[in-house]
């Protein structure tokens, strides 16, 4: 157990220095190329966090623990709002940009409401996941068409800055990406192990314990982005994020095996997956930002929303 535990604050500070390089070369990238932060947010940094959800889930599936495969990609959507977004709103308010905004927060809704109908009889077919693809292959598609209008009839912008000038940036972002990933893994297995011991429900410790883990990169990204004042790559990277969560995680396990879905994910955990973002997207297009109680109302949500869990269903 003292090993575990170890283990667990050495992933702790491979997240956070991961993290740290990671942040600093998204925004120098975006900078130099000119490519909003917000896209660069909602794409490579989406796909580099996301990265831990989709190797645990993917690994459940093939394991035959789609609990723990649904749990976890279920969860961490929840999780990135209620935790990492309510977290990061209640430090600082977050400027919202509407029309890439409504557009990411839509993908993102759809998706959500998508997996809702598909899970309705109970399982996730192999046919039911091409359909969640198929909204992720959109977003990614919606994404590189907003990327081509920034530069469309703009060529100093577009030739910037060359490539090999970007090198350094490049590599720290991967090594700050491997750092986060790595780490959360770790953070994963001792906590998984911390669980086990203490005897709580495997959907539970999916939905809560390694949820939280997974969407660590998301959470420690999003704060060390708010407080260098680059608030515009957190709700991108939380947005794009999530869609991946539901439509390419829940998509790519779905073609591995077949995924069982519990009542308790029918009845309570998609419901409050929905209600948050539908909250999310209300708040963001009622006004020009996202305000600080707004981010402690979401935060408290999310609280209430775990406590439910371990009353409900331990």
């Amino acid at each position: 157990m003292l090993v575990t535990v170890a283990l667990l604050l050495v992933s702790l500070v491979m997240i956070t220095k991961g993290a740290d390089w990671f942040v600093e070369s998204a925004v120098s990238i975006s900078e130099k190329s000119g490519i909003p932060k917000i896209i660069i947010g909602a794409t490579i940094v989406s796909f580099a966090t996301t990265a831990p959800e989709f190797t645990v889930s993917a690994m459940a599936a093939y394991l035959d623990h789609v609990e723990m495969t649904v749990g976890n990609a279920v969860g961490s959507a929840i999780c990135n709002i209620g935790l990492v977004l309510g977290t990061v709103i209640a430090i600082k308010a977050i400027p919202v940009e509407l029309h890439g905004f409504t557009r990411k927060g839509g993908f993102m809704l759809s998706s959500a409401l998508l997996l809702l109908v598909v899970a309705y009889d109970g399982v996730i077919s192999s046919f039911d996941g091409l359909l969640l693809l198929i909204i992720f292959v959109g977003f990614m598609y919606y994404n590189f068409r907003l990327q081509r209008a920034v530069f469309d009839g703009n060529d100093e912008l577009r030739e910037k800055v060359p490539v090999s000038h970007l090198k350094k940036d490049i590599l720290l972002f991967i090594a700050g990406a491997l750092l986060v990933v790595i780490g959360s893994r770790i953070l994963v297995d001792a906590g998984i192990t911390i669980a086990e011991w203490l005897e709580i429900p495997e959907m539970i410790i999916a939905l809560t314990l390694v949820a939280l883990g997974t969407s660590l990169p998301e959470l420690i990204t999003a704060v060390s982005a708010t407080l260098k004042g680059h608030q515009d790559i957190s709700i991108g990277n939380i947005l794009g994020a999530n869609t991946m969560d539901i439509a390419l995680i829940l998509g790519a396990s779905s073609q591995i095996r077949p995924l069982t879905i519990l009542p308790q994910s029918l009845e309570y955990d998609f419901p409050f997956m929905i209600a948050l973002m539908i909250i999310l997207i209300i708040f963001g297009i009622t006004g020009k930002k996202l305000e600080r109680w707004e981010g402690g109302l979401i935060l408290g949500v999310y609280v209430g929303y775990v406590a439910g869990l371990f009353t409900l269903f331990n």
